[in-house]
């Protein structure tokens, strides 16, 4: 069975995000123009790598990555600052770079995009950080994403 466009929307968000870290001087679209080249991905196992581009990325899947990379990268320094104040005794540099990825994504997610359920953000950056993270990063994730759940989630809880 197909993965919804949004799942597969945030593994690639998440891929770019990861990929960033190694780009620090380029722009965003620099490093969104590189990786949309230079990886292309089945639709039904992502991640693997085509050689043909028969069958590149849904431009839906990719528009909504990209809506996502976007607005983590416009309030990265806010979205930082909130997954430091919850990640009690991990800096920001010290945490492994998929969870950082995946924290950002979904704390953006938290904030700013109040139509998605909360429920629903938090499920899903546990689900890629089964799928890309360590055994420990998906009760990590969860806790840090709780704590910020329930504050700027709480009118609406």
């Amino acid at each position: 069975m197909s993965r919804g466009i949004r799942r597969q929307g945030r593994e690639m968000a998440v891929k770019v995000l990861f990929s960033l870290a190694d780009h620090e001087g380029g722009s965003l679209e620099y490093v969104l123009g590189e990786f949309w080249k230079n990886f292309q991905f089945r639709n039904d196992v992502l991640g693997d790598a085509v050689e043909d581009d028969s069958s590149p990325q849904r431009p839906e899947v990719r528009h909504f990555a990209e809506l996502l990379v976007s607005g983590v990268a416009e309030n990265l320094e806010s979205l930082d600052r909130e997954i430091k104040s919850y990640s009690t005794n991990w800096a920001l540099d010290r945490m492994p770079r998929v969870d950082l990825a995946i924290l950002r994504l979904a704390a953006y997610e938290l904030i700013y995009c109040l139509d998605v359920p909360h429920n629903v953000v938090i499920n899903e950056a546990i689900e890629l950080s089964k799928r890309f993270g360590t055994e420990e990063s998906p009760s990590f994730i969860n806790g840090v994403l709780d704590h910020l759940a329930k504050q700027h989630r709480a009118a609406s809880s």
